[in-house]
């Protein structure tokens, strides 16, 4: 009888070293994991969702802004109608973009000069003092040295070019490169609208995580602590318990990097649109997951070619460049031009002087040049084909960008329905294996396991809505219509019509 209770009491203090040094292991595994961090937005156990490639705004400008006003000590609220409304008008790829428009007009405005009378006026006196001889003059009774004498003159000069048809094929390309300049701010404000939609939607998706991982720690808890409760009746293993707590340990820290992540994508969209430095905010649309039904292809396309702006300015720039090449041919026709002055000359202006002027008309031509129209001409044509291929190979990106999203669009709606389905069956697979827990069927192995299902679950419904999302802004913006449409995508008013 006395050995077995030494045995009983040697197995009792193996079991206590067993379970201390599990404790220890847990402990140690739990502190590398922290290290090393998970990624912020999917568990380490979850399989990867493909998401929607980030729109591209090309120009890095339009990641920063001007801040503009000063903080608050409160956070604002911030919509998304806001939040765009802001990118609009502080924006530093949208600034740069007027500043490059008042340039090209400044620019037409000098090509007009060239078009239009020159007048200049001029007051002057004059004295002078000659030698007489200097100029050939010497003969008896002339003295050699005339003066000192003075005179005053007051008088217009003026040049008028008639005929020069390089300067109005230039003042013509200036024009088309200015309306090409203000087809490029409204892009950039579609570009802007892009940026800023990406962003807001990162951060209703970081929101989405914080939360769902919240509530998959309240569940993580709750098992650990049934899990205590049976280990301390002596129904179930300390291995349960190590296995429920490290699983919460693992939630916590996930919980740590996606309220991180949020707080980064938070500060990265108030640069997108120039929120006072330090100025906290958030979101009032926290959900904008309201269906779209995808315009047929050749709608897209007809749309894009009609509306977008990048594709507009492009073929400006083709006409400019053709008018500029018509420039340089012109530098070979003549020149028709009529200058003079009319003044008033005399020892004084008042009470002793006399009208006088001069008018010339002139015709310049070219005779020889070395070359150098041969040369203006051949850049002008270079100059042409690049625009012409440029064009060329934005009608077919633009193809590339319609087809592209309605695809993403298409799958992205797929996505979202099966993982709603997923997340349904994952609940249930846990609630489940909770009840067989409960009741003593099974062991924490597979509500650890079901648990982690739900967490993947969660994350592949949170990214499937933001691809999808993400999809609605990109074709917005493949068919040239971001700033007029992409609100409306994600109003709840008009959810109806878009259904």
């Amino acid at each position: 009888m006395t050995k077995v209770k030494d045995l009983n009491n040697l197995r009792k203090s193996s079991d206590t070293r067993v379970i201390a040094g599990l404790v220890l292991l847990a402990a140690a595994a739990s502190q590398l994991f922290a290290q090393a961090g998970p990624p912020a937005a999917t568990p380490p156990e979850a399989p990867a969702t493909p998401a929607t490639p980030a729109p591209e705004t090309g120009d890095p400008s339009f990641r920063g802004s001007v801040p503009q006003g000063t903080a608050s000590a409160n956070a604002i609220p911030l919509s998304f109608a806001d939040a765009i409304n802001r990118g609009l008008k502080a924006n530093l790829g949208l600034l740069t973009s007027q500043e490059s428009s008042i340039e090209s007009r400044a620019e037409r405005l000098r090509s007009l000069s060239a078009l239009l009378p020159n007048v200049s006026g001029q007051l002057a006196e004059t004295v002078e003092q000659l030698n007489l001889q200097t100029i050939g003059i010497s003969f008896p009774g002339v003295p050699k040295v005339v003066g000192p004498f003075s005179y005053q003159t007051a008088q217009a000069n003026a040049t008028v070019p008639i005929i020069n048809w390089t300067s109005i094929e230039n003042f013509r390309g200036s024009r088309a490169n200015q309306k090409a300049a203000a087809l490029s701010i409204a892009n950039a404000r579609d570009l802007v609208v892009l940026a800023v939609g990406d962003a807001y939607l990162q951060i209703i998706a970081d929101a989405a995580r914080v939360t769902a991982t919240q509530a998959e720690i309240d569940a993580d808890a709750a098992v650990y602590q049934n899990a205590v409760r049976r280990h301390d009746a002596g129904t179930a293993i300390g291995l349960d318990v190590l296995r429920s707590q490290v699983e919460l340990k693992q939630r916590q820290q996930q919980l740590v990097a996606a309220n991180n992540q949020l707080e980064k994508d938070k500060l990265s969209l108030g640069r997108v649109i120039g929120l006072a430095v330090g100025q906290d905010f958030t979101v009032t649309d926290p959900s904008l997951s309201i269906p779209l039904e995808p315009p047929p292809l050749k709608e897209a396309l007809d749309s894009a070619y009609a509306n977008r702006p990048d594709y507009q300015a492009a073929k400006a720039r083709v006409l400019a460049a053709q008018l500029m090449l018509g420039g340089a041919r012109g530098e070979r026709y003549p020149i028709l031009e009529a200058s003079g002055f009319y003044g008033d000359e005399g020892k004084h202006l008042i009470g002793d002087s006399h009208g006088v002027f001069t008018m010339q008309g002139s015709i310049t031509f070219n005779i020889f040049d070395g070359g150098r129209i041969r040369a203006d001409i051949q850049q002008s044509e270079a100059e042409l084909r690049n625009r012409r291929n440029e064009l060329e190979n934005l009608r077919g990106q633009i193809d590339y960008d319609v087809r592209s999203a309605l695809l993403d669009l298409k799958s992205a709606a797929d996505q979202v329905d099966v993982a709603k389905s997923n997340v349904q069956l994952a609940t249930e697979s846990l609630r489940q294996s909770r009840d067989r827990y409960a009741a003593g069927v099974t062991n924490t192995v597979e509500v650890v396991q079901s648990q982690q299902a739900v967490a993947d679950a969660n994350e592949n419904l949170i990214s499937a809505q933001f691809s999808y999302n993400l999809a609605k802004v990109s074709l917005a913006r493949a068919m040239g219509i971001a700033e007029k449409t992409i609100p409306s995508y994600f109003s709840s008013e008009n959810a109806p019509a878009n259904k």
